[in-house]
């Protein structure tokens, strides 16, 4: 049999990340939870949650941001409506002046004269559980490399300009393909870039087909996005870049994928959308998303206080835990890209 040279998935977790442990920490009993946005107050860690069974954003606490209360329902789909009526989901929040403000993906399916769709709304709330929402969507698809479908906003709050600054995803309605930008003073009125400012490399094999859902932190010196990419066979993965403005001259981490999945595992079959939190005591935690082809649920891992968050300036401090394997041996199915 004819041999090929072919480059496989990395396995695991690198760039000073683990797991505390081999289980999620939700999802089970309550089906496939996905695209969290985890906040901390005072001792209490608070997520939001993309809750598919029931198509709604879901509510959660905890104390140590591993057991989490039974979940309750804070944002649901409004039925009839043309951009929000099937689904809502991936949330982001900003917390200022003692608001909470909300943007989150209104979807709708396709009928006999409509595609399918997915659009950016907006809502607010005194106590994050109790929303009152922007009656038409804060952004649609304009550009052609939006096609249909705006998804998975995370959103920052500039003191120094006083605006909102928005990293989006837009493209296919089954996993956007590249991440735009966009600014706002008010929240609602934006003003976005024509082009995307990440899109996916055609000669890094595990993000070659597409990018998207991207988590921001602000840095000494600039920014750090944490974001998924899918290989050709489309399984996903989360990498990492840094840039000074947080828009351009993007620098890959060293280590990506630094969360590919363990085999054998929950997470096995692919990772989505993180959520990170630096501590004050020191370290961070990231919650994500992984499927195992049943379901996904949100899992957590840990990064200690030896290792920081990649600042731009200077080599990041990690440890290199894996290296992507060449493997040369017979293929009789489609070869990894």
């Amino acid at each position: 049999m004819e041999k090929y040279l072919f480059r496989q998935m990395p396995r695991g977790y690198a760039g000073g990340w683990y797991a505390p442990i081999d289980e999620p920490v939700l999802g089970g009993l309550y089906g496939t939870c996905f695209d969290v946005e985890v906040a901390k107050e005072d001792d209490t860690y608070r997520m939001w949650f993309s809750w598919r069974p029931t198509r709604l954003i879901g509510h959660t606490t905890s104390k140590d941001g591993i057991h989490w209360e039974m979940p309750s329902v804070v944002l649901a789909s409004v039925p009839g409506s043309d951009w929000e009526g099937y689904e809502v989901n991936r949330p982001t929040l900003v917390k200022r002046n003692g608001l909470y403000h909300m943007w989150y993906t209104g979807q709708t399916v396709s009928s006999e004269f409509t595609k399918a769709s997915s659009s950016i709304g907006y809502a607010t709330s005194v106590d994050g559980l109790n929303w009152e929402r922007h009656p038409e969507p804060v952004m649609r698809p304009e550009y052609p490399w939006e096609k249909y479908a705006l998804m998975c906003p995370f959103v920052l709050w500039d003191e120094e300009n006083s605006i909102y600054r928005m990293w989006y995803s837009g493209g296919e309605q089954y996993e956007p393909d590249a991440i735009g930008y966009a600014t706002s003073k008010d929240g609602i009125h934006w003003d976005r870039l024509e082009n995307p400012i990440f899109v996916p490399r055609a000669d890094s094999y595990w993000q070659c087909k597409k990018v998207t859902a991207p988590f921001v932190l602000e840095v000494d010196g600039g920014y750090v996005m944490y974001y998924i990419g899918f290989d050709g066979s489309g399984h996903s993965a989360v990498g990492a870049v840094c840039s000074e403005d947080g828009i351009s001259g993007w620098t890959e981490h060293p280590d990506n994928p630094l969360i590919a999945g363990k085999d054998g595992s929950w997470d096995h079959n692919g990772i989505c959308k993180v959520s990170v939190i630096e501590e004050e005591s020191g370290g961070c935690k990231l919650w994500y998303n992984g499927c195992n082809r049943q379901r996904e649920e949100i899992g957590i891992l840990l990064k200690d206080e030896h290792h920081t968050m990649w600042g731009v300036e200077g080599a990041p401090v990690v440890e290199k835990q894996r290296e992507p394997i060449e493997y040369q041996g017979p293929v009789e199915k489609k070869m990894w890209l």
